[in-house]
C-alpha cells in the first residue's frame, strides 16, 4: 500500500465511502505466528467499560478472552482501569503528562485536544512507518476508506495513532408508537407539516385511550447543541431547513470553505417551529435541561409518541410494554427537507483513537492482535461467528444464536469478549449493510448477515430499523473539522457555545424572539467566531493540500 494513501487527509472520497462488505466476504484467513516466549502488552481503559458478568475467579485480566489471546498469539494483555467515566479517564491520562507516571503501551484517547496534547508531549509513538510495515493489508483497506480519521492524530505529516475501528455507524430513524398511529387513524409522517400534525394528535387526541391529557408528541434532548447523533436527537428538524449545515458542525460550502452550521439562516425557521410546538405542549417541556438517555425515557414511560435515534434504541425502549402492554414500536425514515430530499444527520466514523507509548516495542505484535480481532468481522480464522461460543454466540445444532437469553441454558448478563479487548466495543466493518441484505431476502452467508438474520428473529422491528437506516446512509453527515481546538477556539469556544445554547433554548422556550438570531450571528463572529472560522479554514486548506 502506498504510504501517502494512508497519510492523505483529502476529503474527496470522504467518510461516506461504501461498505466494507465486498472485500470482507473475500478476505482470506491470515497466517499468524505465536510469540514464544509470551510477551505482555499493557492497555489503559475506562473503569466503567461493561464486559458483562465475569465467571468465578475471573476479572478483566483473567478471563476466557485473555486466556485465548495468550493461547493463540502468545500475548498477555494486561489492562489498567483508569477513571470511572470518560471525563475521569481523560483526567487520569492528563496526569501522566505532568508526572512521572508511565503510560500504558496502548490506550484509547477520546478527545481531540488530549490527542494533540499527547503528541505535543513527545510521550506517544510516531507510527507512520509502522503502519506501512506492519498493518495487514485487509486492515489497510478499511482505513483507506476513512482517511479523515487520521487527521486528529497527525502532525506535520506524521501519524501518532489509529482510529478505533473506523466504520460508518448506524444512522438514525424515526421511532414511533405504531399503536398510537393506528388508534388515531394516522400514518407515519414524511414532511415537517405531517410531523406537526402527528405530534399534535398524539398530544390532544388521547392516543393511549385513558381519558387523560397525559401524552405528547415528540421527545428530544436539548442539553447539547441540539445535535447529538445518537438518541432523542432533534437535529432532523433543523436539517429540514438547513440541509447538511447542522448545528454544531463544520461543513464545506459552495465556495470550498468550512462554515459553522449553527449560523445557517435556515435555523431560524427550525427554531420558530420548535418554539410553536413547545408553546402548544406538543414536545417534551424539559428538553433543554435533559440529556439524551433521560429524554428517550419519556418514550419508555409511555408519555411521548415519537423520538429520533439509532435503531438499537427500539430495543432500549422495549420496557414501554410494562406501562402499555399494547405498545407497538416501529422505525420509519426521518422526515424530508423542504426540497424533498432526505434530512441529514450527524454520524460517527470511529470512537476515539488508539495511541501508543513512545517506548512501546511490540507494535508488530499489536497489529497481529488487532488483525486477529478482525477475524470476527471477516468471519475467518478463529472467529467465524464471534469470539467465543457460549459467550457472544452459541452454536445450537445447525443454528447460531446471538441472544444469550436464548442460549441453552439461558445466560443473563453474559460476558462479552469483544469488550474485554483493547477496544471499547467489538470491531465492525459496517453497521447496516448486512441487515439490508437480509431484509431484501438474500440468504445470510457472512457472519454479519447471520447475526443480522438472528436479530430479525428476536427483534424484527429493531432489525428493520437498521435496514431502513441503510437506505439513507448518504445523508449521514460527520463534521468535516476533525482536529484539536484551534488557538482561538481555546480562548473563545466555551463562551460561544454558551451563547449559542442560550439563544437556541430561549427562542424555543419563548424567552427570545427568532428575530434575535441575526444579532447572535453578528455577535458570534465579533466575539471570536471570525478568528475561529479563519483558523478552521487554514487547517482545512492544509489538510486538502497534503
Amino acid at each position: 500500500m502506498n504510504k501517502q494513501k494512508v497519510v492523505s487527509m483529502t476529503m474527496a472520497a470522504m467518510m461516506l465511502a461504501g461498505s466494507t462488505t465486498a472485500f470482507a466476504e473475500e478476505a482470506a484467513p491470515v497466517e499468524r505466528t505465536k510469540y514464544d516466549p509470551a510477551i505482555t502488552i499493557t492497555i489503559g481503559k475506562q473503569l466503567d467499560e461493561n464486559t458483562g458478568r465475569y465467571g468465578d475467579g475471573e476479572d478483566i485480566n483473567k478471563n476466557a478472552m485473555t486466556d485465548l489471546t495468550l493461547e493463540k498469539l502468545g500475548i498477555q494483555m494486561e489492562t489498567t482501569l483508569l477513571g470511572g467515566d470518560a471525563g475521569n479517564y481523560d483526567t487520569k491520562l492528563r496526569l501522566a503528562l505532568t508526572s512521572a507516571e508511565e503510560l500504558p503501551d496502548v490506550f484509547p484517547v477520546y478527545s481531540a485536544q488530549l490527542a494533540a496534547d499527547m503528541i505535543e508531549s513527545g510521550m506517544v509513538k510516531d507510527i507512520t512507518d509502522d503502519i506501512e510495515q506492519y498493518m495487514p493489508e485487509r486492515l489497510k483497506e478499511i482505513y483507506d476508506q476513512f482517511p479523515t480519521t487520521f487527521s486528529t492524530v497527525t502532525k506535520d505529516g506524521r501519524i501518532y495513532g489509529v482510529a478505533c475501528n473506523p466504520h460508518l455507524t448506524e444512522g438514525e430513524v424515526m421511532i414511533i408508537r405504531q399503536d398510537w398511529l393506528d388508534k388515531l387513524g394516522l400514518t407515519a409522517p414524511t414532511t415537517i407539516d405531517e410531523f406537526e400534525a402527528v405530534i399534535k394528535a398524539f398530544t390532544e387526541d388521547d392516543p393511549d385511550g385513558n381519558g387523560e391529557k397525559d401524552t405528547y408528541g415528540f421527545t428530544y434532548e436539548g442539553d447539547s447543541i441540539y445535535n447529538n447523533g445518537w438518541c432523542a436527537d432533534p437535529v432532523t428538524i433543523f436539517s429540514v431547513y438547513t440541509g447538511k449545515y447542522l448545528p454544531g458542525q463544520w461543513q464545506e460550502d459552495e465556495n470550498g470553505k468550512l462554515v459553522y452550521g449553527s449560523l445557517h439562516e435556515g435555523n431560524k425557521k427550525a427554531l420558530e417551529r420548535l418554539a410553536s410546538w413547545h408553546a402548544n405542549g406538543w414536545t417534551f417541556q424539559e428538553a433543554a435541561s435533559t440529556g439524551a438517555w433521560d429524554a428517550m425515557t419519556q418514550f419508555t414511560e409511555g408519555k411521548a409518541g415519537i423520538f429520533i435515534g439509532r435503531p438499537w434504541c427500539i430495543d432500549s425502549v422495549a420496557d414501554v410494554k410494562s406501562v402499555a402492554p399494547e405498545a407497538v414500536i416501529k422505525a420509519y425514515p426521518c422526515i424530508v427537507q423542504e426540497n424533498g430530499e432526505m434530512t441529514y444527520q450527524d454520524a460517527e466514523l470511529n470512537d476515539g483513537w488508539l495511541m501508543f507509548n513512545h517506548d512501546f516495542e511490540y507494535i508488530e505484535a499489536f497489529f497481529t492482535y488487532y488483525d486477529w480481532m478482525y477475524d470476527a468481522v471477516f468471519g475467518t480464522g478463529d472467529f467465524q461467528y464471534g469470539y467465543l461460543d457460549g459467550y457472544d454466540y452459541q452454536v445450537q445444532g445447525d443454528k447460531v444464536v446471538f441472544d444469550s437469553n436464548l442460549f441453552d441454558p439461558p445466560v443473563t448478563d453474559a460476558f462479552m469478549p469483544g469488550k474485554s479487548t483493547v477496544l471499547k466495543n467489538a470491531p465492525a466493518a459496517d453497521a447496516m449493510q448486512a441487515y439490508a441484505n437480509v431484509y431484501a431476502g438474500n440468504e445470510a452467508v457472512t457472519s454479519a448477515e447471520i447475526r443480522a438474520a438472528a436479530h430479525f428473529e428476536t427483534s424484527y422491528n429493531c432489525a428493520e430499523g437498521y435496514a431502513i437506516a441503510n437506505e439513507y446512509r448518504d445523508y449521514q453527515n460527520p463534521s468535516v473539522f476533525k482536529a484539536a481546538p484551534t488557538s482561538s477556539m481555546a480562548r473563545y469556544w466555551e463562551q460561544l457555545q454558551t451563547m449559542e445554547k442560550q439563544l437556541y433554548t430561549n427562542i424555543i422556550y419563548g424567552k427570545q424572539t427568532v428575530d434575535e438570531f441575526d444579532q447572535f450571528v453578528e455577535d458570534w463572529y465579533a466575539q471570536g467566531g471570525e478568528d475561529i472560522t479563519n483558523e478552521v479554514n487554514e487547517w482545512y486548506q492544509g489538510v486538502k493540500a497534503e
